[in-house]
């Protein structure tokens, strides 16, 4: 007997896609930050219709200070109309949360001008799923619109995916418009559209999951950094599905899913030094450097990264 489809396995043709790119952070052969050439690629992620979404873990924001992540939100603000940036809280294992710190952060990303992501924490996923769901619910006093974050473990040590009890909390804030998933698995994903849409059909789903970058024909929108690569490619992707040029989305589609697969292989966070191979690549920034505590990929790489590349017509 065949298992039954999941009930959130549902095909959307023609639906409107939103797109949020998380954005690299790229650096100089020096080691400092290329402020110009990050300016450039929030400018050219904003033109090809995609949201930048900056201080995320593309944007190396762990390993950020606060005069940086500032740096970060102004040159952003400077440079597109419209951006998502991490409220990062820098703790240890076993500190408790600090929601003061993290309504701090949400009000510096507000008053610069984008919606904040509540990245996650030590403090913050530490707490049960009922203390999870508060702590969001307390941020939702003082921030009129944030997004919400589930990150895997694959990426950060303190990264959780909650049950789908407490996901279910969050449709109830509504400040909260949105969570990313990044769970790298369907299922979870797929059970939270079926929720999405029995509760809260205005909620966000934004699949992180760069390993099945599909999930968008499922109604999920994206803010992945798989997209960093390519802001270009995937809006164009995007048009297709809503033009209902399913044969041309999937030819696109399986391209980026094959970029996909090669970068975020274990160790996962290296996917960031093959955005800045990919993207020195393509002649968008200067270096493929990254901070001396990230992960850095083989040089083999390269080829397969040229490849790809001319196979999708952005590398000569």
């Amino acid at each position: 007997m065949s298992e039954a489809p999941h009930p959130g396995a549902v095909v959307r043709p023609g639906r409107t896609i939103t797109g949020m790119s998380a954005t690299l952070l790229p650096y100089t052969d020096d080691g400092g930050i290329d402020w110009p050439g990050f300016a450039a690629h929030v400018e050219r992620t904003a033109a090809a219709g995609l949201t930048p979404a900056v201080n995320m873990d593309t944007g190396y924001v762990q390993l950020l200070d606060d005069a940086t992540k500032a740096e970060v939100l102004a040159t952003t603000a400077r440079h597109c109309n419209a951006f998502v940036a991490g409220a990062h809280i820098g703790d240890e294992a076993g500190d408790a949360l600090d929601p003061d710190r993290y309504a701090l952060e949400l009000d510096r990303i507000a008053t610069a001008g984008g919606t904040p992501v509540v990245f996650p924490s030590h403090g913050l996923n530490a707490l049960d799923a009922d203390g999870w769901v508060a702590a969001h619910s307390r941020l939702a006093r003082g921030c009129d619109r944030f997004i919400a974050f589930e990150l895997g473990p694959m990426f950060v040590p303190y990264g959780r995916i909650y049950p789908l009890d407490a996901y279910r909390g969050l449709l109830d804030i509504d400040a909260c418009i949105g969570a990313k998933h990044s769970s790298l698995e369907r299922s979870p994903e797929w059970d939270r559209l079926a929720l999405r849409d029995e509760v809260r059909p205005d909620f966000m789903v934004l699949t992180g999951n760069d390993l099945a970058i599909d999930m968008v024909r499922y109604g999920s929108d994206y803010l992945l950094g798989l997209s960093t690569f390519a802001p270009d490619l995937f809006a164009e992707r995007d048009r297709r599905w809503v033009a209902g040029d399913e044969v041309g989305f999937r030819d696109l589609n399986d391209l980026l899913q094959e970029l996909g697969n090669l970068a975020f292989r274990e160790p996962v966070p290296g996917y960031r030094h093959n955005a800045a191979q990919f993207l020195r690549l393509r002649g968008w920034i200067d270096s493929d450097r990254v901070p001396d505590d990230a992960v850095r990929r083989p040089d083999g790489d390269l080829g397969a990264l040229a490849d790809l590349g001319r196979r999708m017509g952005v590398i000569a």
